[in-house]
């Protein structure tokens, strides 16, 4: 595990462009965190760096946007709306397991449903007025542990 502070959202977003340079099909990574505190915004960074041109936005009404113009696909999912159940016809182990990188905002909403391995990103809102973020990064698994272990050697550069 590590943490990591952001000043703007810029910096936020260049966390998901360096991260994109790492993932591999059928990476799953979970961001968790409050309103506005910074996922579809790390998000972004991720679909620019696997070279996704569309916009990205939260796909809150829709559960999940699926990108497949980049270099893998990217399935962008917000469960929020979940949170009282209602995905069990939602078909996740195609999305975990099928060729791309799938990204879960507010992944609690699914607990039952995650594969046992992931990168969970905790993103925390610590000063609104100046934009500040603090990022937590947790590896569930060896392969999301290297992950993580080179994610913070280039973010520490």
């Amino acid at each position: 595990m590590f943490t990591i502070k952001t000043t703007t959202a810029q910096q936020t977003e260049d966390i998901g462009l360096k991260l994109a340079s790492l993932v591999t099909p059928n990476d799953v990574i979970l961001l968790d965190g409050d309103l506005g505190a910074g996922k579809t915004t790390l998000t972004k960074g991720l679909a620019q760096g696997l070279g996704i041109k569309r916009y990205v936005k939260s796909p809150t009404f829709t559960i999940i946007h699926e990108y497949h113009e980049g270099r893998m696909p990217l399935y962008h999912m917000d469960v929020y709306r979940l949170e009282d159940g209602g995905g069990d016809d939602l078909g996740w182990d195609e999305y975990f397991f099928g060729g791309g990188v799938s990204v879960i905002e507010w992944s609690q909403y699914i607990q039952d449903y995650l594969p046992d391995t992931f990168l969970r990103i905790k993103l925390e809102r610590r000063d609104e007025q100046a934009d500040e973020r603090q990022l937590t990064f947790q590896a569930q698994g060896t392969h999301y542990q290297q992950l993580l272990e080179t994610i913070k050697e280039q973010l520490h550069e």
